[in-house]
């Protein structure tokens, strides 16, 4: 059959329709197959958010970013809504991405973005907006504060989100027994926080650096720290140092007396024996220095240095004892007197032991003889006895000159 050529024209107009009705119906099969892809974000206030959507396969088939009020921010390349701070990074059939500057509290919450498919589809990222704290504050430090008052320092700050934490340090090492209080700011957003920390005044706090660390993690890592130098005021602390440990007559000796206080004590007081100082020629005192010289025995005694201050005074004493130089040199060998005193005695004891020997044998002499006579019952002494014992004149003679 021959086709006129209207004929021609209409059917090739039909199969041109039913080709592009065919792509489309293609293209859209490809873009419903696709969702877009978001990311949350989280900045710091007053930073600047960027904002991505992004389809892997996408036919000229539109995106959109729309704010949590669900008011369109940008329609792929087009503003849509009228805030300098919204601004076009890059738009593509892939990618449309957009930067929010100068985030606020109020710009936290889901931003969506859009795929216009049949049915449109969207994918949600969240915003979250951190409040910066303000530099912190420590407050109920009166200068000066006296040894043994209680202290309550309190530190404060605001506007963070979320709640900051703070930290107490004195000398760069952390004080943990402290109270700890959050509070809601009036924008229900942002917190208060404040921390007190409670201790009693101590001397060896004089000079001490008290600080406190506020820790958020809109500070990327840099705390913000405030300080407080304390200043106690106490009594004097007094000790006595001796340059001599162990003097001798005729050395010389100097006590230095070390005073330690706030406020700085006055000029320290030297007594000795509860009196003042004998000899003001030999006794010299420069300052918190007492130099004597040429010590003798009359030096020993009781040394006292007393320093004071607005706070009160304090005391401490030196027992100053002057050594012989002779007598600790003759220690040195052995103790001649003693030894010749115990040889005499042993001397004096032989000799009596002596003497007593002698009369006792001089007493008792001729005894036994006599006793073993006969009749030496009568005898009037030992000659009789012999006498009159058994035998002669002559035994008696022998018996004699046995006793001799």
């Amino acid at each position: 059959m021959r086709l006129k050529p209207g004929a021609l024209l209409r059917f090739y107009s039909l199969c041109g329709i039913l080709v592009q009705v065919a792509a489309t119906k293609n293209k859209a099969r490809g873009s419903q197959g696709q969702f877009p892809l978001t990311q949350n974000v989280t900045v710091v206030e007053g930073g600047t958010a960027n904002l991505t959507c992004r389809v892997d396969q996408n036919d000229n088939t539109s995106l959109q970013w729309s704010n949590p009020a669900q008011q369109t921010l940008y329609f792929d390349d087009k503003k849509a809504l009228r805030d300098n701070r919204i601004e076009l990074v890059r738009a593509s059939w892939h990618e449309l991405s957009i930067s929010v500057s100068d985030v606020s509290l109020s710009d936290e919450g889901q931003y969506t973005c859009s795929l216009f498919t049949m049915p449109v589809k969207t994918s949600k990222a969240f915003l979250t907006v951190l409040g910066v704290p303000e530099k912190p504050q420590i407050t109920g430090f009166t200068s000066p504060v006296m040894e043994g008052e209680r202290m309550q320092l309190t530190c404060k700050t605001s506007g963070s989100k979320p709640a900051a934490d703070i930290r107490w340090f004195k000398n760069d090492k952390e004080v943990k027994d402290v109270k700890y209080i959050k509070e809601e700011d009036a924008n229900r957003k942002t917190f208060t926080v404040s921390s007190t920390l409670d201790f009693l005044a101590d001397r060896s706090d004089d000079g001490a650096v008290v600080s406190c660390r506020v820790d958020h993690e809109s500070l990327n890592s840099t705390p913000q720290i405030a300080m407080q130098v304390l200043e106690i005021h106490y009594t004097p602390l007094v000790k006595i140092i001796s340059s001599n440990s162990w003097p001798e007559e005729g050395q010389s000796i100097i006590l230095t007396c070390e005073s330690k206080g706030k406020p700085v004590p006055e000029p320290v007081l030297w007594t000795k024996d509860g009196g003042e100082l004998p000899d003001p020629e030999r006794m010299v005192v420069n300052g918190r220095v007492l130099s004597i010289s040429f010590l003798n025995k009359t030096d020993n005694g009781t040394y006292r240095c007393e320093a004071k201050n607005p706070i009160g005074r304090n005391s401490t004493e030196y027992v100053l004892i002057v050594h012989d130089p002779n007598a600790l040199a003759g220690q040195t060998g052995p103790d001649h007197a003693l030894i010749g005193g115990i040889v005499a005695v042993v001397v004096f004891v032989t000799l009596c032991s002596i003497i007593l020997l002698g009369r006792y044998l001089a007493r008792h002499k001729g005894t036994y003889l006599t006793n073993e006579a006969k009749g030496a019952e009568d005898a009037p002494d030992a000659d009789t006895a012999i006498i009159n014992a058994e035998g002669s004149q002559v035994n008696a003679e022998e018996k004699k000159e046995y006793f001799i």
